[in-house]
């Protein structure tokens, strides 16, 4: 089985049955839309979808691949495992699991600018791990927040395949552009709808909801020195002290246009050096 299932479908350029205004936020860390849209993306599919979860075999739930930071969709992917495995336990089933796709690069190119070949060309020079064995005779569904081009499932189904993963595979989305004259950067459209600038970060980041993810890391990192610093002098500690683990987990102080950032981040830092 391999099926696809989407909430919402943009067939227009103007008008929307999503908030875009709500997905900015969540794109930029806000989890209180991670955990609103996971609910709504449960209710929806098993409205018409039930019987795809009445099976005898293991659930893997999964998020868009990722190295060290969670994406957004991760989180989105984790309040949706909370109601999924609250009906499989009023079903007397066994709890889905969550894994990862292990990816091994990471890029600054701004996704939500690009074509599909461009995107596609963008991540094909990445490599990706995942457990086939662990995968075996299971309902594997893969979550992400919205399918523009359909890059990142093409990806997903090309490890399937070069790893030969003998498994059901369901692709899950918040939304999905089903309208192919729409041109994909209407992604960024979503993406800044309200978190436009540097001033709107630090709003978010000031909400008791906020985590970081792979696109506020990245946003934050990539800022000139004027707005990094307004940022940093604006923000909880425990944020930046957070940035910098995360950044070095990332291998983001390898990447030249975030070597300043990383640096002035960590100049007040212990140094374990020699």
């Amino acid at each position: 089985m391999n099926k696809r299932y989407s909430l919402h479908k943009i067939d227009s350029a103007e008008e929307f049955t999503f908030s875009p205004a709500e997905y900015s936020y969540f794109k930029y860390g806000d989890k209180f839309f991670a955990e609103k849209f996971a609910k709504e993306l449960f209710e929806g599919f098993i409205g018409q979808h039930q019987e795809i979860l009445d099976t005898d075999k293991e659930i893997v739930v999964l998020p868009s691949p990722y190295m060290a930071i969670p994406t957004a969709s991760n989180f989105l992917c984790f309040y949706f495992k909370k109601h999924l495995d609250f009906y499989l336990f009023q079903k007397g089933k066994k709890s889905s699991i969550i894994s990862k796709i292990n990816r091994n690069h990471t890029y600054t190119t701004d996704y939500g600018n690009l074509s599909f070949e461009d995107r596609k060309s963008l991540i094909a020079n990445d490599t990706y791990y995942l457990d086939k064995d662990f995968l075996r005779e299971k309902l594997c569904i893969f979550i992400d927040d919205i399918k523009i081009t359909g890059s990142h499932e093409y990806t997903v189904n090309k490890i399937l395949n070069q790893y030969a993963v003998n498994a059901d595979f369901l692709f899950m989305y918040y939304a999905e552009l089903t309208n192919f004259d729409i041109d994909p950067t209407i992604e960024n459209f979503f993406n800044y709808y309200t978190v436009k600038d540097v001033q709107d970060v630090v709003k978010v980041m000031a909400k008791e909801s906020f985590q970081f993810n792979t696109r506020i890391v990245k946003y934050i990192l990539g800022l000139n020195s004027e707005n990094f610093e307004y940022l940093t002098s604006n923000v909880k500690k425990q944020h930046t002290d957070d940035l910098i683990e995360l950044a070095i987990s990332n291998n983001y102080h390898l990447i030249k246009e975030y070597e300043n950032n990383i640096n002035t981040l960590t100049q007040t830092e212990i140094y374990y050096g020699n």
